[in-house]
């Protein structure tokens, strides 16, 4: 049994370890952000947080900043220590060296080469173990890494814009800008936090986007990252029209054309194909196109599209979360509308949202919602 004293102090340790962690929140995919603390009672004796995949994990990190100091200390870790040999060496061999007499884990790692492993291998190594400190915290510094590794999902964002009266142009199409350069500005930090963003050919071919995070439009409120993160950009291309004279192309970084069949390659040395099932309607199977993305360890996904594939991934129940930016314009009943959905005869059919989150972005409100879907 835990003390009150003792309980308190764990706590005030993990809380230090979840700060470190989040150091590494742009940086680690396609691995999880992780923290670690080294502490003889209330005095700590070593940090470290993982870098970047392939790089040493939060624990060594803190081993190797405490020294001999590690010998019987008390490691505070975010994320069970990983028991496996993937690009580094187990964890738990690095902590059983340095001889630690206790180890707090803040949550199980989902990974099922790990959950569970790396704790029982500590046990057996005569070292105390106590999980849960802090969990809820733990668990929302990794969303997409949980949920690719318990459903072999991505975990999808989707970014949705419209006026007051849920309508994204006008009906000429015109809809720069509907939104007011704060909440654009918003937009590029929670596109750094994506492995990819991905939209379809149609955004693409009408808007030649370039779909990266810029710098100049870095909100002033946040430290600007160095490097700043560029996710994969992802095109789903059902018909093959996305062609090489685009803005995509432009810049550096890897472009992804998700398709159903393949045509010539394209000239960009970046730029792959992802082959797919075909859907009953003759496009891109987004579930399948789904689990191949998850196959390539994206973990999470910011998604800007038109009304048509958004609705679509709504349909399919392959939405986490909507970032919905509502401005302060009203643009009437011919303008387009946010997203295409099927027609209901019920209110109870609608699909409903719990809201998580609300604020206001510059002259705009933003909505973040999680789909309550009848699974």
């Amino acid at each position: 049994m835990i003390s009150a004293e003792q309980l308190t102090i764990d706590h005030r340790l993990m809380h230090q370890a979840l700060i470190l962690a989040r150091r590494g929140v742009l940086t680690t995919a396609p691995n999880p952000a992780v923290g670690c603390v080294l502490a003889r009672g209330e005095q700590v004796v070593g940090e470290g947080w993982h870098q970047r995949a392939g790089q040493a994990h939060a624990e060594v990190n803190a081993i190797n900043a405490a020294g001999c100091a590690a010998q019987g200390a008390t490691a505070y870790v975010t994320l069970e220590p990983c028991s496996h040999f993937g690009r580094t060496a187990p964890c738990v061999d690095a902590l059983i060296d340095a001889g630690v007499a206790r180890v707090v884990v803040a949550m199980q790692d989902p990974n099922p080469q790990v959950a569970g492993k790396g704790i029982k291998r500590l046990q057996q190594a005569g070292i105390k173990v106590d999980v849960g400190i802090l969990q809820s915290a733990a668990q929302a510094l990794n969303p997409g890494f949980i949920h690719r590794m318990i459903n072999q999902l991505p975990y999808v964002r989707v970014k949705l814009a419209c006026s007051m009266d849920g309508k994204t142009a006008l009906a000429n199409g015109n809809s720069q800008w509907i939104t007011s350069p704060q909440a654009r500005s918003d937009v590029q930090y929670w596109r750094a936090h994506a492995d990819a963003i991905l939209t379809g050919a149609d955004t693409v071919l009408i808007d030649n986007p370039r779909l990266t995070v810029r710098a100049g439009q870095w909100p002033a409120s946040r430290t600007l990252p160095d490097p700043l993160p560029q996710p994969v950009r992802i095109i789903i291309d059902s018909q093959n029209r996305i062609h090489d004279d685009l803005a995509l192309f432009e810049q550096p970084g890897p472009v992804w054309l998700v398709r159903i069949k393949e045509t010539e390659a394209s000239r960009h040395p970046h730029c792959h194909q992802i082959l797919v099932k075909e859907s009953a309607s003759g496009k891109v199977d987004l579930h399948d196109a789904m689990l191949e993305l998850a196959l390539r360890e994206i973990n999470l996904i910011w998604t800007e599209c038109g009304a048509t594939l958004g609705g679509a991934l709504l349909r399919q129940q392959l939405v986490s979360q909507v970032f919905l930016y509502q401005s302060n314009l009203v643009l009437g009943n011919d303008a387009q509308a946010m997203i295409q959905l099927p027609i209901l005869e019920e209110l109870s059919e609608a699909l409903q949202l719990d809201i998580i989150d609300g604020r206001q972005v510059g002259r705009d409100r933003r909505l973040i919602g999680v789909p309550k879907y009848n699974r």
